[in-house]
């Protein structure tokens, strides 16, 4: 795997430098990663946990990387010693891959050395914010499609070679079934699918003879692209045509492809003239500019689509281009003891939560989600015990359960100097996703005007955080 050790903002060479300068490399602190709300995003899918192992295995500043730093000017040389032999030993715990998530929740807490807990920000926050944000709106577009088959091919419009591959691996994690990505097909094990373009058929001397020569090369696997030149009248008769050569060879048609026009009604008439002459068993694929909000439409309107090709929307996040991922210090080390830390800001959303801090999702007698508990790490859960839950802001509206189950969210993943998390294919983390997704109830999954989900303090971190508020952030802020 590559080196990614540079590929950070400056900024953070620069605080480890003036952390070394005043030697504070080695205070103890803890960071959080967490996402703030953005648009119509009510849930997310945790993903980007492989590649950020990824990275840390392969954390080094080689010889190249200190020359170049060397030619910034901007550090002396006992620091580009130090940073020669930086090996990262934090402890890292992260939300699994496939688990649903909110915003404002601690999906990854860092704890360790000062100087290595800032310097990883950047990448943890692009690798794991990309990818969550793409396994997110696979899994809105998945759950449009009701149970139909969603393959992505978003690769040609995907932002550079890295997204379209480990983009192409968060859409599986987020319900995608294939991908177009060859490239990600190899790496993951993923499902490969994909037809032919509109110039194959304007490369003949007629649809008819473009349709034959794809029969010819794939018998037991030919699906047909019927919108070249008309949908009804010329591609849907030829691909028929050729179904009927290729069946009477003893090929097997699979379906045609429809990437224009109005999806609904072309695939009503498209699925009666296939079923009249014969071919009930092939199927109907459909792209053109697809998402969550066209699908459920054109189910809605009757649509007889069989596996959905989105690509672009997908791909690129859609009308969320990024996730408002954010990496903050909670705690630090002072005179030996863990101080808690926190934010400010006149932006009541910016302010964050103190402490190290753990995560919870606590289910009801029957076993569905219904809340998610930030508490203090180093307080205790009795789950035999009454369990009072309260919304942080309108404090009176308030919930006290018994005969539920807890659910630590924040698993260990990194320990010393090596992975301690688990080894999952990118289908077991999917299976994964699918078995959280039925205890989420569906009023908050829905993409529009979705039910906002429970995400609730303890009493000791809301009183802890109310404390510092009051402090105005002059102690322990």
């Amino acid at each position: 795997m590559r080196n990614l050790t540079l590929m950070t903002d400056l900024y953070e060479i620069t605080m480890l430098y003036g952390y070394f300068k005043s030697g504070m490399l080695e205070r103890r602190a803890v960071f959080d990663m967490f996402y703030r709300r953005q648009g119509n995003m009510n849930y997310a899918v945790m993903a980007g946990n492989e590649q950020f192992k990824d990275y840390l295995e392969n954390l080094r500043f080689d010889e190249e990387d200190i020359a170049y730093l060397r030619g910034l000017k901007l550090f002396d040389e006992a620091f580009l010693q130090y940073l020669s032999g930086l090996r990262f030993s934090c402890d890292v715990d992260m939300v699994p891959e496939g688990s649903i998530v909110y915003a404002g929740e601690p999906l990854v807490r860092v704890e360790g050395p000062l100087g290595q807990a800032q310097l990883i920000e950047t990448a943890l926050l692009n690798l794991v914010g990309h990818q969550t944000l793409i396994a997110s709106k696979a899994n809105r577009v998945a759950r449009a499609a009701l149970g139909d088959r969603v393959m992505e091919f978003g690769l040609r419009r995907a932002q550079g070679p890295d997204a379209g591959i480990w983009g192409a691996r968060a859409a599986v994690i987020g319900g995608c079934t294939s991908t177009s990505n060859t490239l990600a097909g190899k790496m993951f094990d993923i499902p490969v699918s994909g037809t032919h373009a509109h110039s194959w058929v304007m490369s003949f001397e007629s649809e008819l003879a473009a349709f034959r020569a794809y029969a010819a090369a794939y018998p037991d696997s030919c699906l047909l692209l019927v919108d070249t030149f008309d949908t009804l009248r010329s591609g849907v008769p030829n691909a028929i045509q050729v179904f009927r050569e290729l069946k009477a060879r003893g090929g097997t048609p699979r379906g045609i492809r429809l990437d224009s026009g109005d999806l609904a009604y072309l695939s009503r008439k498209a699925r009666e003239m296939l079923d009249e002459a014969g071919f009930p068993d092939t199927i109907i694929v459909a792209s053109n500019d697809l998402d969550e909000y066209l699908i459920r439409d054109l189910k809605l309107q009757g649509a007889r689509i069989d596996l959905w090709g989105v690509g672009t929307k997908l791909i690129t996040g859609g009308e969320t281009p990024a996730l408002g991922g954010v990496y903050k210090m909670s705690a630090l080390e002072e005179n030996g003891t863990m101080m808690p830390k926190m934010k400010f800001s006149d932006n009541p959303e910016k302010v964050t939560l103190p402490g190290k801090k753990e995560l919870y999702r606590v289910y009801d007698a029957d076993g569905m989600a219904f809340a998610d508990l930030i508490t203090l790490a180093d307080e205790g859960m009795d789950e035999s015990q009454p369990l009072t839950l309260f919304d942080p802001k309108n404090t009176w509206k308030r919930t006290t359960l018994t005969g539920y189950r807890l659910q630590k969210m924040l698993q260990p993943f990194w320990r010393g100097e090596r992975y301690v998390g688990p080894s999952l294919s990118v289908h077991d983390i999917s299976d994964y996703r699918a078995k959280q997704e039925k205890h989420i109830w569906e009023e908050q999954l829905r993409p529009v005007n979705p039910e906002p989900p429970k995400v609730d303090l303890s009493q000791t971190l809301w009183d802890l955080r109310h404390e510092l508020l009051l402090k105005g952030g002059k102690e322990g802020a």
